[in-house]
């Protein structure tokens, strides 16, 4: 008898948290992410951040790359990374972008590819890809639930102002967006899906940031890494190091 009540028990749980589930709209979804992810308001005063960490090197080797990212609005980013005592740098002063590799033998700065441009500007801001979501032209649909790595998660379609698409997964239990959909990657001849999983959550500076972001391609073994060792927001910086002219400076620390 006891047994039957637990198993009951657990069956009205399980179909409470159904119908919760089905109560829940993309746009309350949508708010419950920012606020698990410091709230609305805490994200509008950052106007740049900086994070450093390791990533993957890639290749049959696994050696772990120093980064850092900055980013400050609106939409200017700056990747530099060392390798084999070389800097590499990438740019985007949020119109054009421009790319630096000596470790590859090219010691001359290049313009970004209109497909790196077209990537580059459709990437999200700094603040997520839901937050002020309407403000930036985004429209969201939820298209149900999902299992994300072991656990249940909301399945948004997010459709950009230039009619572009994508999709976004928040974890039912925290609301972090814990997968979102990438830029499709040609491999062995054939286009294959990107998804970039986010982990281990931590509150920097009144936010909460992912510390562990892995991306997987579809049918690829392999995957890519990046770790998160310190997070710095509002940190003083200057629009020059988006710029061209700034690319090469780093050869120099």
């Amino acid at each position: 008898m006891k047994m039957k009540l637990s198993i009951a028990a657990c069956l009205i749980s399980l179909t409470t948290s159904v119908a919760l589930a089905d109560t829940l709209t993309a746009a309350q979804i949508a708010d419950r992410n920012v606020a698990a992810r410091g709230g609305a308001n805490a994200w509008r005063t950052v106007t740049s951040i900086t994070i450093s960490g390791q990533m993957d090197a890639g290749g049959e080797q696994e050696a772990k790359l120093p980064y850092v990212l900055t980013m400050k609005r609106p939409h200017k980013s700056r990747l530099e990374l060392r390798f084999q005592d070389k800097a590499a740098v990438q740019v985007f002063d949020g119109t054009q972008g421009w790319k630096w590799r000596p470790f590859l033998g090219r010691n001359e700065v290049e313009a970004y590819s209109a497909a790196e441009t077209k990537s580059a500007a459709d990437a999200a801001e700094l603040d997520g890809p839901l937050a002020d979501y309407a403000k930036k032209g985004t429209a969201i649909e939820l298209q149900g639930m999902d299992k994300v790595e072991g656990n249940q998660a909301y399945k948004l379609k997010l459709t950009m102002k230039d009619g572009s698409a994508r999709h976004l997964w928040i974890d039912a239990k925290t609301f972090q967006d814990v997968k979102i959909e990438g830029e499709p990657r040609r491999m062995d001849g054939k286009l294959r899906n990107v998804f970039v999983y986010s982990r281990d959550f931590r509150k920097e500076g009144g936010l909460t940031v992912p510390h562990v972001l892995e991306t997987a391609i579809e049918g690829i073994a392999q995957t890519h890494k990046m770790t998160v060792d310190k997070v710095a927001v509002n940190p003083p910086v200057d629009d020059g190091m988006f710029g061209k002219a700034t690319v090469q400076v780093a050869s120099s620390r």
